[in-house]
């Protein structure tokens, strides 16, 4: 199997991969044709299907592994795949396993660290409302391990969003080292409950896309009805811990026009928002080095970025 971090410009491939998105768009003279977003554990690439009337053409649909015959070529610095043929693979031809972007840590081993750090949080009801959550609600916890922490932008793999929690966390372990004014047990439980509302704005694997519920209140307002719900288990939970839990929940993303119902308005909310932006920007930069394979060169202007990057020199 060609693996897709593996492609390069003017190859010809004949692979199995999984197509994660299709839709059909038509080009300025009118003419249909269909984008597709086809991955393996390794990364993604967008391709095209410029004659979707051609007999080489064959019936699929988002979330089918398919065969695909294509040529590869570069669109605005990234990689594409102009489709010759395609057609839905049959069972035997693919390992399921192999589709699947899987983070890089083992996810026994994040587990021991989310423990730790739910050890070191001393509040009773803090570390009462953590273990409830990431340590007796085993439906919970299945999910958190096997979900992303978003889409496509940063942390889009199976064990991606426990990845993600835990690198805010730790982040915030430090803040409060460094800063004692912030108080760790209430920073520390925000920083790993901010994204908990994520294992229902997304779908499982293979599809990870927006659901219904994703796509109308958002993870930051599932995630509160989730914490809120959890609160209530617990007798005598300060009514004023729980504001401020809460209140650093739906203000982690710092400004309204990113999607905060509230701005920091606590230190702890504020810390929180550094950590989370600084993992997901640095993760996301990441990942678009580590796609960029033997390019040094400029990698183009990335949105989420917002400046053209390249790798640093050796």
């Amino acid at each position: 199997m060609r693996a897709i971090a593996t492609l390069h410009e003017n190859m010809h491939i004949s692979e199995v991969y999984l197509c994660r998105q299709k839709s059909t768009f038509l080009t300025k003279s009118g003419k249909e044709y269909e984008s597709l977003v086809l991955q393996d554990k390794t990364g993604s690439v967008d391709a095209k299907i410029w004659d979707p009337g051609n007999p080489g053409i064959g019936e699929f649909e988002a979330a089918d592994y398919v065969a695909v015959d294509a040529d590869v070529t570069r669109f605005n610095n990234n990689l594409q795949l102009n489709v010759r043929r395609i057609r839905r693979a049959e069972e035997g031809e693919y390992v399921p396993s192999d589709y699947l972007p899987v983070s890089s840590r083992n996810a026994d081993d994040m587990m021991a660290e989310l423990k730790r750090i739910i050890a070191s949080v001393k509040e009773e009801h803090l570390n009462r409302l953590l273990r409830g959550l990431f340590l007796e609600d085993e439906e919970f916890q299945k999910k958190f391990r096997f979900s992303s922490a978003a889409k496509s932008v940063h942390h889009g793999f199976v064990g991606g969003l426990m990845e993600h929690t835990l690198s805010v966390a730790r982040l915030c372990e430090y803040y409060s080292q460094n800063y004692p004014i912030l108080n760790h047990d209430l920073l520390v439980t925000a920083a790993l409950c901010h994204d908990i509302g994520k294992v229902r704005e997304l779908s499982a694997f293979p599809e990870n896309s927006y659901t219904d519920e994703g796509q109308l209140l958002g993870h930051i307002v599932i995630g509160c009805e989730m914490l809120r719900e959890q609160i209530k288990r617990i007798p005598g939970f300060p009514e004023k811990r729980e504001t401020e839990l809460l209140h650093c929940m739906i203000s982690h993303h710092g400004e309204y026009e990113f999607g905060s119902p509230k701005k920091p308005a606590l230190i702890e909310a504020m810390a929180l928002n550094l950590a989370d932006n600084a993992d997901a920007k640095l993760e996301t930069f990441k990942e678009v080095l580590m796609q960029a394979g033997n390019n040094n060169g400029w990698l183009g202007f990335n949105r989420f970025l917002d400046s053209n990057v390249r790798k640093t020199s050796e």
